[in-house]
């Protein structure tokens, strides 16, 4: 979906929505009772995306496997994604924050007592992260029903039944033909909704941005800015440095990458969740010459399993809380911080509070570290939102080109096009 040339500034979606962003944080500021009211209309939209995930997923996934002609293809598609987010980005997302977060040392000097902390203010999250062990999150990517999975919209659950539905297509055949290109009528409706939905995106991200600052107010911000600042610069070496390199590897620059997808940034930016882009994302990739079989598989699996954004935060936070606490972290300490984390951030997608609850899991999993230390971060969490959610945004649009080059599955002459900002004309959704 490119946009065209002719397109007047004020009528792209991407001025738009930063008219919305501005808009929003100005009556945050100059009215914050009135600003905390407008969160209807960030949760409607997030609400309106979230409604037609599921759907769009089942319907890319299915229709990438039943095409496939060969299980080999996808056993290869599968190994090549889970070696890509297991053994390069989360380690390097990991490894950057630890670095950052004891270069900086954003918690040093606030010599806060565990004991005095209210640790009834984050009971709930430490409540919910017990039952977050490996075994449990396996059992949820089952789904109770076929129909379950849809309706919670758990996306894990989703891509699960997706594999399954696509796999039983493969195996009938030629016979299965008339079904695959129904499912991929339906796809195509519902990117048709996708668009329609997108128009309210800058309503969207002023009311979001509106009720943050409204409620949160810019004091809060303030307060514990050393950490915000450390974070943020964490993400950025990661994507422009960690994700440079991987891009730069693939013969491709990270900053036209991110250029391109500057639109779905500003939609996270203003609405705090990647969740928001899902669908338009997977559309982007197919436009920039991404087959439509690694984007429908690698994509949703990483919106479950590759949050390098929630893994730099998690990291960050941990290392925040034993400084501010004093509390003593050695090397190897910090070491089992990291293997910890390795698997709490694969629990992060479809939990409410994500953050918090898998970060009272990786707490919870290392003795030293008092859980109480969770109510330093309580004020700014909704504000460092942000941050996760758009790193984790490109880090799955890259992951999906990194894959797609990998398994000779990306056009790259007209990836080159795409990204030197030439208007290349849509090619047809399906493959």
């Amino acid at each position: 979906m490119p946009a065209s040339r002719s397109q007047p500034l004020y009528a792209r979606l991407y001025f738009q929505v930063l008219v919305g962003i501005l808009a929003g944080a100005l009556l945050g500021v100059l009215r914050p009772e009135l600003g905390a009211e407008m969160r209807p209309f960030g949760d409607g939209f997030i609400r309106l995306i979230r409604m037609i995930i599921a759907p769009v997923i089942f319907c890319t996934v299915v229709s990438g496997i039943a095409t496939m002609g060969d299980l080999k293809d996808l056993g290869r598609i599968g190994i090549k994604t889970i070696l890509y987010f297991e053994v390069i980005t989360t380690p390097l997302a990991l490894i950057i924050a630890m670095i950052i977060v004891n270069a900086v040392r954003p918690g040093a000097g606030i010599n806060a007592d565990p004991a005095t902390l209210d640790a009834s203010a984050v009971a709930a999250y430490a409540s919910t992260a017990q039952d977050l062990t490996i075994s449990e999150f396996l059992l949820n990517i089952v789904p109770n029903t076929f129909v379950s999975a849809f309706a919670g919209g758990e996306i894990l659950q989703v891509l699960f039944v997706s594999l399954l539905f696509g796999l039983a297509l493969l195996g009938v055949g030629e016979r299965a033909r008339p079904l695959i290109l129904f499912i991929e009528q339906v796809s195509d409706a519902f990117f048709g909704i996708v668009r329609i939905v997108m128009r309210v995106a800058p309503i969207g991200a002023f009311g979001a941005m509106a009720f943050t600052i409204g409620t949160y107010g810019l004091d809060t911000l303030l307060s514990l800015g050393k950490l915000m600042a450390a974070f943020y610069l964490a993400c950025l070496v990661f994507i422009f440095v960690g994700m440079g390199l991987i891009a730069w590897w693939c013969g491709f620059s990270i900053w036209r990458f991110v250029r391109y997808i500057r639109e779905e940034i500003l939609i996270v930016l203003g609405t705090s969740s990647s969740e928001s882009v899902l669908p338009r994302l997977m559309s982007r990739l197919e436009h920039l010459g991404c087959s439509k079989r690694v984007v429908g598989l690698v994509v949703p699996a990483g919106y479950s399993m590759n949050l390098d954004g929630t893994a730099v935060y998690m990291a960050m936070a941990a290392v925040f809380i034993a400084q501010a606490t004093n509390t003593p972290l050695s090397l190897g300490g910090q070491l089992g911080i990291l293997a910890v984390l390795l698997v709490t951030s694969k629990g992060a997608a479809g939990v409410t509070g994500s953050g918090f609850v898998t970060l009272a899991a990786t707490l919870s999993a290392i003795p030293a570290l008092p859980v109480a230390g969770l109510t330093l971060l309580i004020g700014i969490d909704r504000f460092m939102s942000e941050a996760r959610a758009i790193t984790n945004l490109i880090g799955n649009g890259l992951a999906a080109v990194v894959v797609a080059k990998w398994d000779n599955a990306l056009d790259v002459e007209r990836a080159r096009r795409v990204l030197a900002g030439e208007f290349v004309p849509d090619r047809h959704a399906g493959e």
